[in-house]
């Protein structure tokens, strides 16, 4: 009987496991405010920077994992000042972002090759971007706390559930960790970088646009 019991608890592990996995990889996949920062700092800045920024990203996600274990996800989602804090500041921080951008001059083939020549971003900014835009997301919140109130259960080990945070970490690292290397390759980066003020443009009004969405965000829908 308790063979069997370890049998079923871990087949329910792998399937919830590869179902957070599939989920989690749409997610990723799909276009936001995270894309659009690791887009703009890998092709403005260099791959090192796209690289710093995705651990950014994770250090975000593994806050949002941290307090959805704990239930504090289901306090912030019920609370509408904490949830209005949250979507306030995320807001702001994309429309100053969006706004840096459009602002910009972009830079030609000629000042990326002398690197000095345009503004550049240290590795704390890059780390500081990536998490800000992910830590105040309270979409995020929702997303989360959707996706783990499916998988998770109060009889389940805790080591399950470490696991499945560590695999959402891991994968946002990795993943816009790719989205850099990819960006950075001197083909696509030169491509990238002839039309880099337009880019800016677009990045610019794609995140002012976001900040909207997410500032008239209600905590009721995700």
């Amino acid at each position: 009987e308790q063979e069997r019991n370890r049998g079923r608890a871990m087949h329910d592990f792998i399937v919830n496991w590869a179902i957070l996995v599939g989920v989690f990889t749409i997610a990723l996949a799909s276009p936001g405010p995270d894309f659009v920062i690791a887009v703009r700092n890998s092709i403005q800045q260099s791959r090192r920077i796209g690289i710093i920024t995705a651990f950014g990203f994770a250090a975000g996600v593994a806050i949002h994992v941290t307090y959805c274990l704990m239930g504090l996800a289901t306090v912030i989602a019920q609370s509408i000042i904490l949830f209005n804090i949250l979507k306030f500041i995320g807001a702001g921080y994309l429309f100053y972002v969006g706004i840096s951008a459009l602002r910009s001059q972009g830079f030609s083939m000629d000042e990326s090759s002398d690197m000095a020549t345009a503004p550049r971003m240290t590795a704390l900014q890059a780390f500081r971007s990536g998490f800000i835009t992910n830590l105040f997301n309270p979409k995020a919140t929702l997303f989360f706390m959707a996706l783990f109130t499916q998988i998770l259960s109060p009889q389940i080990p805790v080591w399950t559930s470490v696991v499945y945070g560590i695999t959402c970490v891991a994968m946002t690292a990795l993943w816009f960790t790719i989205v850099a290397t990819v960006l950075t390759t001197p083909v696509v980066r030169a491509q990238f970088l002839k039309c880099s003020k337009w880019i800016d443009r677009v990045c610019g009004g794609v995140l002012i646009a976001l900040g909207i969405r997410l500032a008239l965000a209600k905590a009721g829908h995700s």
